[in-house]
């Protein structure tokens, strides 16, 4: 018997050589044919003891043992060198290359390290879950369990104690390949927070470790409404390839006919889509009208969904979404989308430093029950370039412009526009720590509109025919920051004053497409332009003045900032009443912000009348509290006095509330509510009584690291036509952790 103390050996065919026959010293050997080179075996012990009459190697202390990315490490490990059998006891570790770590009291294994037998093992997957079984035998990548439990929770709390997991998975028997990353139970049964549910006979899992998934069925979906009734979906997901899969839902309704749900999901070289449709057969209410008649209620309703995003080289990107829908309210009836209005566009871009191209088609299908398609817009197409000079010219950076634009309608005004525009731009720091910056701008227009008597309200329709405009500004903008200590903290005082000269412009002869919904706030009081496009332009000359306000503690800040505009010219100004840019003054607006560390932020916004002093807008935005109980507020009040007629700016009130109690570790509540608060002071034509419910949402939830159960209810009220949305019930299920 040979024994060797030994930290470090490196072998061939864990000990063979060892075992080998030593010929007598100084006898001749006939040389022999090399073999093949066998995998080397990395292997270090305490204590190495070989019994040559047995052919037995035993190790203790310590053994660590790798071949081919298998890891063994034990207390003692005996290797018989006549049956190849490797036997390890005492803390056994053994790790795959797939990076999954098997735990046991005795294994017993192949000098593969690979195959073999284990007792009372622990299986740690690299994606985190874990496998305990009474017994488990593992042949290639296949592992095969019995009696074994599956969870990706974690088993011990944060302080090293053990737990039961929120959700486990026990089986008589489960196969789990490290290769696929697949887990199949045989007999399996689900335990969620102590509940024990029945699981199919037989079913397989992923183990996370592969990303994509494989094909199977997903978590069933279950919700209750007032128009489909009880609702049960069963998603089934089928992984065509790594970059291409396929999710197929079928819907079945204890009120509507069943529906069926589709998305394809594909990742190319160089982007990925995705396509999804939702088909189904039913009535279908007419939005224009309150009552129903028996031709407008069967037939095939459905909606349409892709988009995708691709990058053809470091500098072209062409992006797309497109949307469809057969009719005004099965989005709305199906839970699909909340949007009034379906965007479809095409875009394909050029970015660099100093460039940018756009090339873009848009359409539109409107959902609410006043939208006529025949009279909403097609933008095709709509070109955008821009260029950034390298070199300045006077001291200043220069930046061209160039835009083209089609707006057609099946029933309605058709206008083309081009333009082309050149900005320079100088900022100067002076002496007295002032920042000065000097602006020139200079634009060319030519419109063509056709059948402008289409478009009811005047002031948007131009004129037929070629129109042509030139634009011209010349600005100066100065802000002086003041900054000083002030209570224990810093503020910072910075008035400002801009003086912005513009020739008159032709404007009421062009059309107005993009530049409708106009109103004074305190992000656009120092634009150089303030309509919000580029049919409308602010001529005129004015001076625009405010000063911003700023106060920072180590815990809490304020922000402010107040301004208000004077026109110098007495012409008449083309704004609408009620924009709070009619007459020379301009009405006052401001923002004022407060937060006090993570826990308060509050935003006030505000345009207030000159003449009066009356709210004319009014907004508040406020959240209290953490990430998990908050309480948070919104509130709008526009009350500009605007006439009916301008479709684009009506008044309205509204009151936004939402809320979170987190009363548990893992247990919250929450809910929310939008309220129409208009009436006839703020909009004359609108059907709101002052106190209208819009939509209210409540809800319970648990979540921990591996779990989230919630029950959810919602009501809608928005009307669209006869058809109310009404209310919902939806249970919400997940398994974290577990993949497809």
């Amino acid at each position: 018997m040979l024994a060797v103390r030994s930290i470090g050996l490196c072998l061939t065919a864990l000990p063979l050589l060892l075992a080998l026959p030593t010929p007598a010293f100084g006898q001749d050997a006939a040389p022999a044919a090399q073999p093949a080179a066998e995998p080397t075996i990395e292997f270090s012990a305490d204590l190495v003891t070989y019994d040559t009459n047995a052919e037995l190697v035993s190790a203790e202390g310590q053994v660590r043992m790798a071949r081919e990315g298998n890891y063994l490490a034990a207390d003692r490990v005996t290797w018989d060198r006549n049956s190849g059998r490797v036997v390890a006891e005492g803390n056994v570790v053994a790790v795959n290359p797939q990076g999954d770590k098997l735990i046991g009291d005795r294994v017993d294994l192949t000098e593969s390290l690979k195959d073999g037998t284990v007792e009372n093992l622990l299986i740690v997957l690299e994606s985190g879950g874990r496998i305990a079984a009474v017994r488990g035998t593992r042949t290639g990548n296949q592992t095969e369990l019995v009696n074994a439990v599956y969870s990706a929770c974690p088993v011990t709390t944060e302080t090293g104690c053990p737990k039961n997991p929120s959700w486990k998975i026990t089986a008589a028997r489960v196969t789990q390949d490290s290769t696929t990353g697949r887990i199949r139970f045989a007999g399996g049964r689900l335990t969620v927070l102590g509940v024990t549910l029945p699981l199919l006979p037989i079913f397989s899992i992923g183990d996370g470790s592969q990303k994509g998934g494989f094909s199977g069925a997903l978590v069933p979906g279950i919700r209750i409404d007032s128009n489909n009734g009880l609702e049960l979906s069963l998603p089934y997901y089928w992984r065509l390839d790594r970059n291409r899969d396929l999710t197929v839902t079928p819907h079945v309704y204890t009120g509507s006919l069943p529906a069926l749900e589709a998305r394809w999901r594909h990742l190319t070289s160089i982007g990925a889509y995705q396509v999804g449709a939702f088909v189904t057969y039913g009535d279908i209410p007419d939005p224009d009208r309150f009552e129903l008649t028996p031709t407008d209620r069967d037939g095939l309703r459905g909606y349409f969904e892709a988009n995708g995003r691709f990058q053809l080289d470091p500098y072209w990107t062409v992006t797309g979404s497109l949307r469809a829908a057969t009719d005004k309210t099965v989005a709305r009836r199906y839970d699909i989308t909340r949007d009034d209005r379906l965007r479809n566009f095409v875009s394909a871009e050029r970015i660099d430093l100093d460039s940018y191209i756009a090339i873009e088609g848009w359409a539109f299908q409107g959902l609410r029950s006043t939208d006529k398609q025949e009279r909403i817009p097609i933008a095709l197409p709509a070109v955008d370039a821009r260029l950034r000079l390298d070199d300045p010219v006077l001291g200043g950076k220069v930046e061209l412009q160039a835009n083209s634009l089609a707006i057609l309608r099946i029933d309605g005004q058709d206008t083309q526009r081009a333009f082309a525009s050149a900005r320079w731009d100088l900022r100067r720091i002076t002496s007295m720590g002032q920042e000065l910056t000097l602006t020139a701008f200079g634009r060319a227009d030519a419109y063509h509109t056709d059948e402008a008597e289409e478009t009811s309200v005047d002031i948007y329709r131009g004129k037929n025919g070629w129109q042509f405009r030139g634009i011209g500004a010349l600005a100066a903008d100065l802000k002086w920051p003041l900054v000083g200590a002030l209570w224990g903290g810093t503020q910072r005082l910075t008035p400002r004053i801009q003086l912005v000269l513009s020739p008159s412009t032709k404007n009421l002869d062009i059309p107005n497409e993009d530049a409708r919904a106009v109103d004074l706030e305190d992000s656009n009081l120092f634009a150089l332009n303030r309509f919000p496009g580029y049919d409308r332009w602010e001529d005129g000359s004015r001076v625009t003045y405010g000063f911003e306000w700023a106060y920072d503690q180590p815990k809490w800040s304020i922000t402010s900032v107040i301004g208000q505009s004077y026109r110098l010219s007495r012409e008449p100004s083309i704004f609408p009443n009620g924009t709070g840019l009619t007459d020379r003054f301009s009405d006052i607006v401001g923002r004022t912000r407060v937060r006090f560390g993570r826990l308060i932020d509050v935003t006030s916004r505000f345009r207030i009348d000159k003449d009066n002093l009356a709210l004319r807008r009014g907004e508040l935005d406020l959240t209290v509290g953490s990430d998990l109980t908050y309480i948070q507020a919104g509130y709008l009040r526009l009350n500009r006095d605007i006439s009916p007629a301008i479709e684009d700016l009506r008044d309205k009130e509204e009151l936004r509330l939402a809320g979170r109690w987190q009363f548990h570790r893992y247990w919250s509540v929450f809910g929310s509510t939008v309220l129409d608060l208009t009436g006839k002071e703020e909009d004359p034509l609108s059907l709101a009584d002052g106190f209208d419910p819009v939509r209210h949402r409540v809800g319970i939830t648990y979540e921990d690291e591996c779990l989230e159960l919630g029950v959810a209810w919602k009501r809608d009220y928005e009307r669209i036509g006869e058809f109310r949305k009404g209310s919902t019930f939806s249970i919400n299920f997940a398994l974290k952790g577990i993949g497809r």
